[in-house]
């Protein structure tokens, strides 16, 4: 299986932050790994933009870079600042919201879940 790295340049100091800005009333995205086993992706939120409750066939790990996210895992909220991670399992119900404008990375793999 080839991995498909996408918008991320080796051998180089990356300020994963920097690289996509919070717009007005939107939620941005910028996928940087996807393949079978994982799905690696940036995202910018808005003030109080939020992901509806969903689960994934993956186990995901979020890590917020700036701002401050409320995640939602089988109905209880966690709150998570700048540098913070949390597990969100696979098949569990979860959800994103931004109580300031906020980045994180998402990290979904899909290993043992097939």
């Amino acid at each position: 299986m080839l991995t498909k790295i996408k918008n991320i340049d080796g051998k180089k100091v990356i300020q994963f932050a920097s690289m996509l800005e919070v717009k007005s009333g939107e939620i941005a995205s910028k996928t940087l790994i996807q393949n079978d086993a994982m799905n690696f992706t940036l995202f910018a939120f808005a003030k109080d933009e939020e992901i509806s409750t969903h689960a994934s066939e993956g186990d995901a790990v979020v890590t917020v870079l700036s701002g401050i996210a409320k995640i939602t895992i089988d109905q209880e909220t966690f709150t998570l600042n700048a540098g913070d991670s949390i597990v969100m399992p696979a098949q569990h119900p979860h959800a994103v919201y931004a109580v300031e404008d906020m980045k994180m990375l998402l990290l979904v793999s899909f290993v043992n879940q097939k």
